[in-house]
């Protein structure tokens, strides 16, 4: 037994598929793999990038890497070519349960399946258990972040107080009300959380088990977290996939969800690395409703040889290690080069922009630098509020004079 009743024994387990032998998940995952290539290529954009390729064939990690790479970072300009999915998804709209949008915009649906976006599972590695309240504080306009996690919690027979981020002193209110055991959240909003209880006195204490994502958790934040008594775990997800990857009480690093397969390519191609180098994360979903055929995300990791501590069988990464293109996350909400173009669109007389992303205590924070021949607050409050229109998130301006930025082609510089 586990002399911390608040902690699952790490013997615990969502279900048997958790520990199959790896060579039988490959087995089972690439005996589906046919039909759901059948499935994407009665999709327009899918036939076309499929065409000569006879799905019968791809039943092995090699048939799959001679299919072309599908890049996250082509998805605005198509989906805004071929609404509302760029020609990606045969389903009609109305076919699924929720529809969103993301920066780009990238248009994303929900399927109405029991847990569409995977995240039970990671949830349960997590400690979260049927019956445990759960404060979920990610945003519910719009984008799917919110309902992710409020789905996957729902799915393991947990309660959910959709809280969303901010609000803090309704959100005492309910933990007070409610006592919540779980969070989940990125991991800033749950330090702003805790000191906010602090300083007005405000009883949080119910909260002892936290799954984070959406934004850097250092080791320096998780250290503080601990300390509070909370017990966080880190998840890997996207709005187009769910949660793909999560760490569990080993923590030794992320095990890949089930259903889904991962490739790791050497960035620009879709190439396989060699065991163990970092390159691009690469997913094929095996959803036939909505499947996604070799989503190359612009992240970067590298697997770990072995299987997990814990007991979990499938593929282990290190976690997020970078971006394998400018795009990078703040505060949850990815940033892309093309959102920095369509500021210099809005101002024409400013010269070359760069967008610098930092940590500020705890939190995310970005800095455009602009060049400009003239200065002065209202010109620096006009480019903030394009910032914050094009991206959804404040920023801070600093203008620099005409030639003070690198002419090396980086637009967004992530220097956290």
């Amino acid at each position: 037994m586990d002399a911390n009743p608040e902690r699952p024994a790490m013997t615990a387990h969502y279900d048997a598929l958790d520990t199959r032998e790896p060579a039988a998940r490959e087995a089972e995952l690439f005996a589906r793999l046919p039909g759901v290539l059948r499935s994407a290529m009665s999709a327009p954009a899918y036939a076309e990038r499929l065409k000569g390729i006879d799905p019968a064939s791809v039943t092995s990690r090699t048939a799959l890497a001679g299919l072309p790479v599908l890049r996250k970072s082509e998805l605005p300009a198509l989906h805004k070519a071929s609404q509302p999915f760029g020609g990606f998804v045969a389903a009609a709209p109305g076919s699924f349960a929720r529809l969103f949008t993301s920066p780009g915009p990238i248009f994303e649906p929900e399927g109405r399946q029991a847990d569409p976006w995977r995240g039970a599972r990671a949830l349960f590695a997590a400690g979260f258990r049927p019956e445990d309240i759960v404060l979920n504080t990610f945003s519910y306009h719009l984008t799917p972040g919110g309902f992710i996690f409020d789905a996957s919690a729902r799915a393991l027979g947990c309660a959910v107080i959709p809280a969303g981020p901010g609000n803090t002193e309704q959100q005492f209110e309910l933990i007070e009300a409610f006592r919540p055991v779980g969070y989940s959240g990125t991991p800033d909003f749950l330090k702003i959380l805790l000191d906010a209880a602090a300083t007005a006195g405000r009883d949080v204490s119910s909260i002892k088990r936290a799954l984070v994502s959406g934004a850097a958790f250092p080791p320096s934040l998780q250290a503080e977290i601990r300390a509070r008594g909370i017990d966080a775990y880190q998840a890997f997800g996207t709005a187009d996939l769910g949660l793909i990857a999560f760490e569990t009480e080993a923590r030794d690093g992320m095990v890949v969800n089930e259903d889904l397969i991962m490739e790791i390519v050497r960035p620009g191609t879709g190439d396989p690395v060699s065991p163990g180098d970092v390159g691009e994360i690469v997913v094929t979903s095996l959803d036939p409703h909505h499947p996604w055929i070799r989503l190359a995300l612009g992240d970067l990791t590298a697997a770990l040889p072995g299987s997990s501590k814990c007991g979990r069988t499938n593929m282990r990464i290190k976690g997020w290690m970078g971006r394998a293109d400018q795009t990078t996350k703040v505060k949850g909400m990815f940033v892309r080069p093309e959102q920095v173009a369509e500021i210099g669109k809005r101002h024409p007389a400013l010269g070359r922009l760069r967008l610098v992303v930092t940590r500020q205590g705890e939190a995310d924070a970005m800095t455009l630098k602009a060049e400009a021949n003239t200065s002065g607050d209202a010109l620096r409050e006009e480019i903030a509020a394009s910032l914050r229109a094009v991206t959804k998130l404040g920023g801070a301006v600093e203008l620099v004079s005409p030639g003070a930025l690198p002419n090396d082609g980086k637009v967004i510089a992530d220097e956290r």
